[in-house]
């Protein structure tokens, strides 16, 4: 009964770490980028995750418009967005 005490310890020892160091920064990680998505708004600039720099010009439910060249716009999934510059850590 002792040796499976021990390892029933261990065992939730080895999880409260796994979940200090690695799922509780990657939810907090997704958190952060849920509220950048939901605070994009009409003229914020924009670096899509291709590298493409644009301005935002219309916002629907789950796309938006970006201007990236004069009389140039395309359509991409607000997920594409990866930060908005001057707003990174």
């Amino acid at each position: 009964m002792q040796q499976w005490a021990g390892t029933i310890f261990y065992m939730l020892v080895f999880f409260a770490i796994l979940y200090f160091l690695m799922i509780r920064p990657q939810q907090k990680q997704q958190k952060r980028r849920q509220e950048m998505l939901n605070s994009l708004k009409v003229d914020d600039r924009v670096v899509l995750a291709g590298g493409l720099h644009g301005r935002i010009t219309k916002i629907k439910d789950r796309t938006i418009m970006v201007r990236i060249a004069d009389k140039v716009e395309v359509e991409v999934d607000k997920a594409g967005v990866a930060y908005v510059p001057g707003q990174e850590e």
